[in-house]
């Protein structure tokens, strides 16, 4: 009963994951362009630079080696930032705030599930992964992973780039990058990212007969747009992508990244 009560299960699992839809959460559309404050990331730099590695074409996280005194000072980064209004931010300092928020929430919820083989084996009983949970409250308001990227981070920007530069801690996404995003480097850190996805087998595995893409361009073909745009997309960053006469398929990795 119990192999079969994991297959159901795994099934359930399987069936019950799509991508959310992009849906504005209109509270946190301000910005104030005039505000000259800057937010410190340099926590999360230095936990970057003490904890992950490259490793052949993935980043990987060294998640047994991180220590209580390091996990404290990602507690006190995730503090800091839950604890600035985001809403009183410029739009560049704002899209760095989000996305080293989701990521180092993200470490945070590996590392207080730890050991685990897979994301998505975290959350609810009946779950796929931990994205619906509450990690944090930002200004009173309770927030989850799924809120910063489909509520706030897809909505306002419209960047497709994004989904290259949130991180789901598993190897089949897109590479945790190795510098903090900031309002300074975003848009080069979203380029970096963009192409070594879509050079890489897991974005973009061409055989002779068939092109195999990342599932993210499937559950998210709404903001990549048409076959044809997407194609254009792809072609941006690996202009010798054939496409012709192939079929598509997809795929994707949901084994933790970790270096062990």
């Amino acid at each position: 009963m119990k192999p079969l009560l994991t297959l159901l299960l795994s099934i359930f699992s399987l069936s019950a994951f799509s991508a959310p839809k992009s849906e504005l959460w209109p509270y946190w559309e301000a910005s104030n362009e005039q505000n000259e404050i800057i937010i410190d990331h340099s926590l999360w730099q230095k936990f970057l630079d003490q904890y992950l590695v490259m490793e052949d074409e993935n980043t990987l996280i060294r998640y047994a080696q991180v220590t209580q005194q390091d996990k404290s000072n990602l507690g006190n980064y995730i503090h800091y930032l839950s604890n600035t209004d985001p809403r009183q931010l410029t739009r560049p300092q704002q899209y760095s705030y989000w996305v080293n928020l989701y990521n180092a929430l993200t470490v945070k919820v590996i590392l207080d599930a730890y050991p685990t083989s897979s994301i998505t084996k975290l959350g609810g009983f009946f779950s796929f992964g931990p994205w619906d949970e509450v990690v944090t409250q930002i200004g009173g308001k309770e927030m989850t992973l799924n809120d910063i990227e489909h509520r706030i981070l897809r909505p306002i920007w419209q960047d497709p780039r994004t989904h290259y530069a949130i991180n789901c801690a598993s190897l089949g996404c897109p590479n945790l990058q190795s510098q903090a995003f900031t309002q300074d480097n975003n848009e080069a850190l979203l380029n970096k990212a963009a192409n070594e996805f879509i050079n890489s087998s897991k974005g973009v595995l061409i055989s002779n007969k068939e092109v195999q893409l990342s599932s993210i361009y499937d559950w998210f073909s709404s903001d990549f747009g048409t076959k044809e745009q997407l194609f254009a997309h792809l072609k941006k960053y690996r202009p010798t992508i054939d496409t012709e006469n192939k079929k598509i398929e997809y795929d994707y990795n949901w084994s933790l990244n970790e270096k062990r």
